[in-house]
């Protein structure tokens, strides 16, 4: 059974960092994509980041770009969104996602929430001004 749970999730100052985990159990094969997703309240979830754990491949959204990166540590089956110069409208519920039948192939739909198969629970990060 394939299982995610999402940690690291907490309140910080605007321009502060944080590390968001999250660990992966139940795959028995590495065709398959992490994906790190938000939503604000009121507003949709949104795709932040996504790696394709075969060959390392990743996607963001421009709202990230050179903020966030994304890293995957295949000893410890845990993917971590790490999140830097914070801002307050980066506040929302962060989750972590699976495609369990995924290969990089140049589009970016690891950032799609409709293809997730697999969610974990969100972790709230909160940015003050």
């Amino acid at each position: 059974e394939v299982q995610l749970q999402a940690s690291g999730g907490g309140l910080v100052q605007a321009g502060g960092s944080l590390r968001l985990s999250c660990a992966v159990s139940g795959f028995t094969y590495d065709d398959y994509a992490i994906g790190w997703f938000r939503q604000a309240p009121g507003e949709e979830r949104e795709g932040v980041f996504c790696i394709s754990i075969a060959d390392g491949v990743t996607y963001y959204a421009d709202s990230v770009k050179g903020r966030f990166t994304i890293s995957n540590d295949n000893a410890k089956n845990t993917v971590y969104l790490q999140m830097n110069s914070l801002k307050p409208e980066d506040t929302a519920v962060y989750y972590c996602a699976a495609d369990a039948f995924y290969r990089s192939d140049g589009s970016s739909r690891c950032l799609d929430a409709s293809g997730m198969g697999y969610w974990g629970q969100g972790t709230l990060v909160t940015v003050s001004s």
